[in-house]
């Protein structure tokens, strides 16, 4: 199963002008061809796990993407940033984090699985069988 990682510190924006590191991995998997996977670890907290659409996150590089619970934009500036905010019952985080870094990372999925092959990486018919195996 193929897959790529991105191992990389975010911001976490608590006030106006203010920020703390978190850690955070984004991981693909040719076998999810439409997820991005991210776990973010903040220090002395258990992490924090999300899921949403690969696409979301790409066009969120180039103009204001998303709505509801998860939300991306470009952020231009002295070093251009991606912007993330993410919302649930339980919280709310607004997120920044370079955006070349993520770019170069994005790159590779799209090596992985590439655009509109999506559902040819889908094993269908492998995951039916699984579910009614264990349902069995």
């Amino acid at each position: 199963m193929p897959s790529t990682e991105l191992a990389c510190t975010l911001q976490l924006v608590i006030a106006p002008g203010r920020s703390i590191p978190v850690s955070a991995c984004f991981s693909y998997r040719s076998r999810d061809p439409y997820g991005i996977h991210v776990t973010f670890q903040l220090e002395d907290h258990p992490p924090v796990s999300w899921v949403f659409a690969r696409d979301l996150l790409a066009e969120g590089t180039v103009r204001p993407s998303g709505f509801g619970d998860v939300r991306v934009w470009p952020e231009k500036g002295e070093a251009d940033s991606l912007g993330l905010e993410l919302t649930s019952p339980y919280g709310h985080a607004q997120l920044t984090m370079p955006m070349d870094e993520l770019t170069a990372w994005l790159g590779q999925t799209y090596h992985l699985v590439p655009i509109g092959s999506e559902e040819a990486a889908l094993n269908l018919d492998g995951e039916l069988s699984r579910l009614l195996g264990e349902v069995s």
